[in-house]
Parts: structure tokens; sequence; C-alpha cells
């Protein structure tokens, strides 16, 4: 996102994270928004947010066409580290949208959604 742009309130002052109740607050107001989730299949099993889409980091090379950036890009992951280098190596790729999940997907079962199963 670029500085100014509407969504630039949704960063942290890095401009490469969002934290959980951010991220909750965007989805609750129903503005168009992204989650790429770069765990593996497995741990997608186990938990998930809902309507995040699953390409494995892994895998996000060869599929990053799947992808669009024309609206924010919430990167998520476990805790937070696996989608902080996707969303470093998204915006070197042009997705300049990107941003990292502070604390991952386990942040939001603790902060959000206390029933989410956690591992």
């Amino acid at each position: 996102m670029a500085p100014g742009s509407a969504d630039a309130a949704m960063v942290s002052s890095d401009g490469l994270q969002i934290d959980v109740r951010t991220l909750h607050d965007l989805l609750q107001s129903g503005r168009p928004i992204r989650m790429l989730d770069v765990r593996e299949p497995w741990e997608h099993k186990i938990c998930r947010i809902e309507n995040s889409h699953l390409i494995p980091l892994a895998d996000l090379a060869d599929r990053s066409d799947e992808l669009s950036d024309d609206m924010p890009l919430v990167v998520i992951c476990h805790h937070g580290a696996r989608s902080f280098h996707a969303t470093l190596w998204l915006r070197q790729q042009g997705f300049a949208n990107a941003v990292n999940l502070a604390g991952g997907i386990d942040a939001w079962a603790v902060e959000i959604d206390p029933g989410m199963q956690r591992y």
C-alpha cells in the first residue's frame, strides 16, 4: 500500500504488518480484502480464518498468478514468520498491498477466536 492510500492506516509503521484486531475490524466492515494462508495443508485443516486462500509457502512462486494486487492482501501463517517472508517476497514481485498478519493465526485464536483449535 502506498503511503497515504486509503488502506495505509491498516498497517504498522513499517508498512509491512497488520495486527489481528485491525484485520478483524476490516473483515467486519465488509471492505474488500484478500487473505493468503501460506501454511501447509495439514495446518490449514486444523484451523483457518474463513475465506482465506491456501497457497503453501513452497508453492507460492509457482502459484502467485492466483493472486491479485487490486486489494489489500493479508498473508497468514502459524506465528507470523513464514508469512513475513512471503510478504517481503510478494512485495518484490509487485504486490504493494501485501501485509503480514503479526502473530499469525495463533494470535488470531488467542485474541479474536478463543474457540479456534490451536496447535
